[in-house]
């Protein structure tokens, strides 16, 4: 394969450290040049040689837990694609929503095809997705590069792709205006049988339809009608309506089994708008923390953040069980992180070793690999799946849904979800990978730090997709969608 197949490849900007002095930096032989990493500041981008490790010198430590009676053994798999439409922005609508470069260095994303820092629940569900099976989700993480130190030459193969400012301005339109929050079904379903799933989907879909049908009532009603207006001509219809359909699934359950209580989740409530899922207003979308920095460029290099974009040569997201019993289904619009963005700064505590190498996958390091001739850097990010049951968001993003123990049990008050597992294979040559060329973009202070891998998930699957989901897992089934 050369070296440009499957890559996506930019210029690189003149680098230049303040006072105008451009110079380079010898580092194990390589000639690093040296770029602004923060407005005044001259930093080296080169990445530190001991950050590199043979894979063959590092031990096996990746063992999943044996399964027990009634685990949840099944995997379900979605194809998002590679990003092949070239979806980038340095933004993070979870940790810093509204915050346009928020992250400082840059994701790329497969699913939701609007995602950006002014992202939200509404404009994320109406935006389209480069999964297969139509899961709208978000799914992103920070962008590896290769980095020979050296001029690279514009190439027209493959130009990059920008959220347009009119997306930026519709999702922060719509998150202005009220909505129609409804209880999720899904995630209160107990186990469906099978002769009853084509059923039970077909409802769960009627109920989207109802909602986003409301939500597009309020938002074309908005200001109308004074106080009660939401209450009676739309929230009390569409109680009615939701109630028939929980009925219906509670009846094809229970031809087969135990009826259900679904009455509770008739209901829906009205949202006011500012929702950016966290229940906090977004700061000011023209500054990001610390000051304001310069966005991507043409070529989407960020300061510290340069060279040439590695598109993943295979992405592999699935969904695992739980090895001690059965998986609930996750709510829409939970927001799950894996990894820490910030280790330099807050420790190692929500670290997680992500790099391998393809065939080695029983190896995980903190570093990056360096990978026997024929086998693939490999990045796996295996998320949190133990829920609180209630929330979709943290705080802190974090204390919502955690890890399970080493025996794969979830702690007192959490329930097993769906296990998040992301798969990333890179086909960077073999000579790069000794010469230490490649790094993983970051925030500035981590210096590509590859302890500090990271990667983001917002659940925006229709109840259909979630409810699959979750039977095939809890199953036994090898599925893909």
């Amino acid at each position: 394969m050369s070296r440009t197949q499957g890559r996506h490849r930019i210029s690189r900007r003149t680098k230049i450290a303040t006072g105008g002095l451009a110079f380079a930096i010898a580092v194990g032989g390589i000639a690093v040049a040296v770029t602004t990493g923060n407005t005044g500041q001259a930093s080296a981008d080169e990445v530190d040689p001991a950050l590199f490790v043979d894979i063959l010198t590092v031990q096996p430590n990746q063992f999943d837990p044996r399964p027990v009676y009634g685990a949840s053994t099944g995997t379900f798999t979605v194809d998002c694609g590679r990003n092949e439409n070239g979806h980038f922005n340095p933004d993070n609508f979870i940790a810093q929503p509204g915050v346009k470069n928020g992250a400082q260095h840059l994701h790329d994303y497969v699913g939701n095809l609007s995602t950006n820092a002014d992202s939200n629940n509404k404009s994320l569900v109406k935006a389209g997705t480069t999964c297969r099976n139509g899961d709208k989700s978000a799914y992103f993480w920070p962008v590896v590069r290769i980095d020979t130190g050296e001029e690279e030459k514009a190439a027209a193969e493959n130009p990059p792709a920008k959220a347009p400012d009119a997306e930026r301005a519709q999702a922060a339109q719509e998150a202005k205006t009220d909505q129609v929050a409804c209880p999720d079904v899904a995630s209160k379903l107990a186990d469906v049988p099978d002769q009853a799933m084509d059923e039970v989907d077909g409802n769960l879909d009627q109920l989207d339809t109802q909602t986003d049908e409301a939500n597009q009532r309020v938002a074309s009603t908005q200001g109308q009608g004074g106080a009660d207006f939401m209450r009676n001509a739309i929230l009390t219809p569409l109680k009615d309506r939701r109630a028939a359909i929980l009925e219906r699934i509670a009846a094809a359950i229970a031809r087969f089994r135990q009826k259900p209580d679904l009455g509770g989740l008739a209901p829906c409530a009205p949202k006011p708008g500012k929702d950016t899922g966290t229940g906090t207003t977004p700061p000011p979308s023209s500054t990001a923390p610390g000051g304001a920095l310069p966005g991507q460029d043409q070529n989407n290099e960020l300061p510290g953040n340069d060279g040439v974009i590695q598109r993943p040569q295979k992405v592999q997201i699935t969904f695992r069980g739980s090895p001690v019993g059965k998986v609930v289904a996750m709510p829409k619009f939970l927001r799950v992180l894996y990894g820490d963005a910030k280790v330099s700064t807050n420790g190692p505590a929500n670290a997680r070793a992500s790099w391998t190498c393809s065939g080695f996958e029983n190896r995980v390091t903190q570093l990056y690999p360096i990978c026997p001739p024929n086998s693939k850097v490999k990045r796996i990010h295996t998320f949190p799946s133990c829920w609180d049951g209630q929330n979709t968001d943290s705080a802190n993003h974090r204390t919502h849904i955690v890890f399970p123990d080493q025996n794969g049990r979830c702690a007192q008050g959490f329930k097993a979800v769906p296990q998040l597992q992301i798969s990333l294979t890179y086909d960077i040559p073999h000579d790069i990978q000794v010469k230490k060329q490649y790094k993983v973009d970051g925030f500035p202070q981590e210096h590509h730090n590859p302890f500090s891998d990271h990667d983001d998930f917002a659940n925006v699957m229709s109840q259909r997709i979630m409810n699959n989901l979750v039977n095939c897992v809890n199953r036994g089934k090898t599925c893909r969608a």
